[in-house]
């Protein structure tokens, strides 16, 4: 059998020059000898098949396969969408809004605005087909710089802190049926959220056909929950409970600074509708399962997160929402009596399949910013049978561990809205600039351009108003962060500065974890 072709053709534009060179012997490609390392390293077999997945030759090199159909697509939408949010961002957007009725209003309200923001991305995921969403849309558009500064805050902080998030939240749904009466135990909160993780990401390591076929499983037991609410609440309005829902507009005092808030608040819940876009180079069939799959998903999630709050406001007054560490936990108590321990299991499963989702796009997202030289070789490498960017899997890992270890969910969010509709704008801008730059790119799909300004006005609002109104510290950490990106880009991107010992680092990481390079093949 040939044996495997450890290649790199970027190691000038890699940051820290951690490329690989090979050496071919007698027609059979190997790892060369290394004096620094101090013996010959071993030969990598080139068999790549995975679930059936066929042999690719050596001249072809390791790809990502396509193995994501409609169906996955679509619970991939759901799957993340409908995570911890809907059951932990209720109070908050009823807290900021001030009445049932403007609460309902921004709920409804979040929900169109991530269609119309999706519909933007497939116009933009079938124009260009490189995973990564905004990282490649904003590559295209403005060039390297805007694109590893996205990669910065994202791969460093917004991945990692959306998964911690998700797991912190399953973590609390575990421990609530084993602290009744009381706040469950942080300590043991944390240690669920951290097997959490490890197990996912084992998973994703795994197999990509096994990890999508958990997305499913999961993606269907959440929407089960979800019928429980809905049906509990429909049976309890029928009972004539609807002395909640009549409080309708009463009490409001919102300002546009609490709305915006407010929607912080909801869009967290709605936060993944973008996500397919992290995988179109998996995705079959991109042209048309992309478009498709996020016209099924979010108004589907719009759908029931609607009918999800009518439900909890049919069942428990707005003092006692937001009294509730855990929403879900206690309309189960009010409702399902007896049975009320189906819904924290019901949660658990949710937020797990939420963090599976998280974490199949986020080690997307880092290997594809790593194969264009934006971050460290090694991350843009593949398992050589299995096909799956584990080094970026588990570098994500590694970051939402670390997130863990503070644990204050509503601050990450805060952090987490601010800096993501900063660069959702920034992606809606590409959208407009590309209508007039890149007039011959074929576009499969094409959104009304007014919907793209729509939405990049929304982005700013959303960005603006809260630090407008009420500037906070954590909006300028921010700021400083994001910034702090070009004391990276500068030597190690734009001067292509290396450090050498980073070579002897990759060679280790290739050999522990069995990946080599891998090349993008376009459609």
């Amino acid at each position: 059998m040939d044996k495997f072709c450890f290649r790199r053709k970027r190691a000038s534009s890699s940051i820290f020059g951690m490329a690989l060179r090979v050496s071919e012997v007698g027609g059979a490609k190997r790892f060369p000898s290394s004096q620094s390392t101090g013996s010959a390293l071993s030969e990598l077999p080139l068999k790549m098949a995975e679930d059936g997945a066929h042999e690719d030759s050596p001249e072809e090199g390791i790809a990502l396969k396509r193995r994501v159909g409609l169906v996955s697509g679509v619970a991939l939408i759901v799957g993340t969408m409908i995570g911890s949010g809907i059951f932990v961002s209720p109070k908050g957007v009823l807290l900021r809004s001030g009445s049932v009725g403007v609460s309902l209003f921004v709920w409804a309200g979040c929900g169109i605005l991530s269609l119309l923001g999706a519909l933007c991305y497939a116009e933009l995921g079938t124009m260009i087909t490189k995973s990564g969403a905004e990282y490649s849309y904003m590559m295209d558009a403005f060039g390297p710089l805007p694109a590893f500064l996205f990669s910065w805050v994202s791969v460093l902080v917004l991945k990692p802190s959306m998964m911690a998030i998700i797991c912190l939240s399953l973590g609390e749904y575990v421990i609530e049926p084993l602290h009744v009466g009381c706040r469950p135990d942080v300590v043991s909160v944390k240690l669920v959220a951290t097997l959490s993780i490890g197990i996912i990401t084992y998973i994703n390591c795994l197999s990509v056909k096994l990890a999508t076929r958990i997305q499913n499983f999961f993606t269907a037991a959440k929407l089960l929950a979800i019928a429980i609410i809905i049906v509990g609440g429909s049976f309890k309005l029928m009972q004539g409970h609807s002395e909640h829902l009549a409080a309708g507009f009463h009490g409001s005092h919102a300002t546009f600074s609490d709305i915006a808030t407010a929607f912080y608040s909801g869009l967290w819940a709605y936060d993944g509708w973008n996500n397919l876009n992290y995988v179109t180079e998996e995705l079959k069939n991109p042209y048309v399962n992309l478009p498709l799959a996020i016209s099924i998903g979010i108004p589907l999630v719009t759908l029931c997160y609607v009918c999800v709050n009518i439900s909890y406001i049919t069942v428990m007054s707005s003092a006692e929402l937001l009294a509730s560490e855990a929403v879900a936990v206690t309309w189960g108590h009010r409702v399902l009596g007896v049975l009320s321990f189906v819904m924290p299991i019901s949660v658990a499963l949710s937020t797990f399949g939420a963090g599976n989702g998280s974490c199949f796009t986020g080690g997307r997202l880092c290997y594809v910013a790593a194969r264009e030289g934006h971050l460290v070789d090694i991350l843009s490498y593949l398992h050589i049978r299995r096909l799956t960017p584990s080094p970026a899997l588990i570098f994500n890992a590694v970051l939402a561990i670390c997130m863990i270890i503070p644990g204050d969910i509503g601050s990450l969010i805060d952090f987490f809205s601010f800096t993501a509709w900063l660069f959702y704008g920034a992606t809606f801008l590409a959208l407009i600039v590309m209508r007039h730059t890149k007039k011959d790119l074929r576009r499969p799909y094409r959104v009304p351009i007014v919907i793209a300004y729509i939405v990049l006005i929304i982005s700013v609002y959303l960005v603006v108003a809260p630090i407008a109104q009420d500037p906070q510290i954590e909006y300028l950490y921010a700021s400083l962060f994001v910034l702090s990106g070009l004391l990276v880009y500068i030597p190690f991107v734009h001067y292509k500065f290396s450090l050498n010992i980073m070579g002897k680092v990759t060679v280790f990481f290739q050999l522990l974890l069995e990946v080599a390079p891998t090349k993008y093949v376009p459609d």
